[in-house]
């Protein structure tokens, strides 16, 4: 019997257009093909057995659970995984990955290597399509298997003997020291014929040296290098190679609280992320991915900068449409789950200043000038000047009341302070004079409406008393100084209000049975890439010794292949959210960079 594991037992492996989990115990349950954000195929984790998953490892006792691999990890810096199980009999190991696509069909290759002893093994092949609803039709086709439903075929091909029972695709063998068995998976639309069969070794090889030389080109050599250049490979492997977006995470619902309600899709393209992704791409000498992602940008954004949505499809779609699967249990009970995000409605005015920094920084680090760039910046502002007082859903995508959040006023600062720099470079023409003036105009209104005096902190919204961790940022946007009063004010009561024992940080405070300022109810884990932007911020202020403790309390949490989901449930210690998730290890190289540059670190 296979069970889904906790969220830090799965393992990434992906081909830069979609990406699978694989559990400890051989299983992989989860598996959109053809792209991240098509109908998955394994979707076990958000369900059962019955709703597909793909299991190799050794033959055990029916009714049992699956035995989970003694130890694993990545071939190198790379995306090969490797498991290996310590059994009675002898040692085995699974090697799984996906070859980088370029022209061929997806495909997910799984190799048996016999280490000592003779193992038995079995594959367990449950296909399910349209997330775990429909059984496919599954035969043979010139000695391989296919299994076919309505628009999709996925074709099985192994030299071990395969059969059919219960609606599964079994096969039973035994390997000795030296013995290789493959496996493989390819997708290909259903109206094609079939597709060529892999050499696995031969993409073995390929897949092991495109990764080797995609590392080579990292320019960070600091302390943290094995952490930052994990983080880089989740990065590169969150990206969708033919347009350069960059999902936030592979996976959709996967709950902020167990058993909760906050079950989201993350397969899409926020400009958020994306933008601070941007960031620690160009800072780590991986700019050919910055100016892929800066094109994404502008072909989403061409012809409609006035009506810039927060998250986009990974080729630029814009309707995300947000439904429920209904006969999906979800992950651990947690329900519903939601396929699509209709936060992308939603009027955020902080993406207008993520967008405009990141724009900016590409200028400054020497991306290839682009003159549609510069004319976006400006249609951007042109566009603020109008609509940045207005109250918004804010950075946290709040399903209740617009509000007048202190972040998204920052940020709307950030953008016109960066524009006006183009400006004052030469790269651009426009109102300079005016734009200083509205520049001013934003910092007086945050500074009077956003800052409570007698506490000495700025506060999450206009007129409120909560608090919120992206107030972290003031001083990294440079909005005010790091020893301005107010921020270190602002730092010290987010760390008594909204950190829990663990010294972790929580977004704003939630109302657990009631809806909160977001519209919902329960409660979240801490938020890791807020936990980052406070030792971010202890850094600036000279608090170097404490920021490099939290950080590297920060790296603990990471699971045994230096992954991370998006929060850190404090009372049941571990992983929650979409996993894992570009918004955590964005912020783990910033940190990383800026605790190196300062020197704070041990050893």
């Amino acid at each position: 019997m296979h069970v889904s594991g906790r969220i830090e037992d799965y393992a990434l492996i992906g081909d830069m257009q979609t990406a699978a989990l694989v559990c400890r115990d051989g299983a992989v349950d989860w598996l959109c093909l053809p792209r991240f954000d098509s109908h998955a195929v394994f979707a076990s984790i958000l369900g059962t057995e019955d709703h597909g998953f793909w299991r190799i490892g050794p033959a055990f006792p029916a009714g049992s659970e699956a035995p989970r691999a003694t130890r694993r990890r990545y071939r190198g810096d790379s995306l090969v995984l490797e498991s290996e199980w310590d059994t009675p009999r002898g040692n085995v190991r699974v090697i799984d990955f996906m070859p980088p696509r370029e022209h061929h069909a997806p495909q997910l290759i799984r190799i048996v290597e016999g280490v000592s002893g003779r193992v038995p093994m079995r594959s367990t092949l449950r296909m399910r399509f349209s997330y775990g609803r429909v059984v496919p039709w599954v035969h043979k086709v010139d000695g391989r298997t296919v299994a076919v439903a309505g628009p999709d075929s996925v074709w099985l091909d192994t030299d071990a003997q395969t059969y059919g029972k219960d609606l599964t695709t079994y096969s039973d063998f035994t390997v000795g020291p030296g013995d290789r068995i493959a496996f493989s998976i390819s997708w290909q639309p259903s109206h094609r014929g079939a597709p060529e069969a892999p050499d696995a070794e031969a993409a073995l090889e390929s897949t092991a040296d495109f990764w080797r030389e995609w590392v080579e080109q990292c320019t960070y050599h600091g302390p943290y290098r094995e952490a930052v250049v994990r983080s880089l490979i989740t990065l590169k492997a969150l990206t969708y190679g033919p347009t350069g977006g960059i999902v936030a995470a592979p996976t959709t619902s996967l709950p902020e609280e167990i058993g909760g309600v906050r079950n989201w899709d993350y397969r899409y393209t926020w400009l958020r992320d994306a933008a601070i992704t941007l960031s620690s791409l160009l800072r780590t000498g991986y700019r050919e991915e910055a100016r892929a992602w800066r094109e994404w940008l502008l072909r989403a954004v061409a012809g409609d900068p006035e009506n810039l949505q927060i998250m986009y499809g990974i080729a630029g779609e814009r309707e995300l449409g947000e439904t429920e699967l209904d006969w999906l249990p979800g992950y651990e009970g947690s329900r519903p789950v939601r396929v699509g995000n209709g936060a992308a409605g939603q009027l955020q005015l902080d993406v207008y200043g993520e967008v405009t920094e990141a724009l900016h920084l590409g200028h400054m680090t020497g991306l290839a000038r682009s003159d549609y760039a510069s004319l976006l910046q400006l249609k951007l502002i042109r566009y603020l000047e109008t609509h940045w007082s207005e109250p918004d859903e804010g950075i946290w995508e709040v399903r209740g009341p617009r509000r007048h959040f202190v972040h998204s006023k920052v940020m709307a600062w950030v953008a016109v302070d960066r524009t006006i720099k183009l400006i004052e470079s030469g790269d651009a023409d426009g109102p300079l004079e005016r734009w200083r003036e509205l520049r001013d105009e934003i910092h007086q209104d945050v500074c009077e409406k956003g800052y409570d005096k007698e506490r000495n902190t700025f506060t999450q919204s206009y007129g409120s008393k909560e608090l919120d961790a992206s107030l972290l940022l003031i001083p990294q946007m440079g909005f005010l100084p790091p020893d301005d009063k107010r921020v270190i004010g602002t730092i010290e009561a987010i760390q008594r209000e909204l950190s829990t024992p663990d010294g972790f940080i929580l977004r704003y405070p939630t109302a657990g049975e009631e809806a909160g300022v977001d519209g919902l109810e329960g409660d979240e884990g801490a938020f890791l890439a807020c936990s980052f932007w406070m030792a971010d911020d202890l850094a600036m202020i000279g608090r170097v010794d404490e920021a490099r403790r939290l950080f590297e309390r920060l790296l603990a949490l990471r699971n045994d292949l230096g992954l991370l989901a998006e929060e850190w449930d404090p009372r049941l210690q571990r992983q929650v959210g979409n996993f894992p998730q570009a918004f955590s290890h964005v912020p783990l190289i910033d940190t990383a960079l800026r605790l190196t540059a300062s020197g704070a670190y041990g050893g």
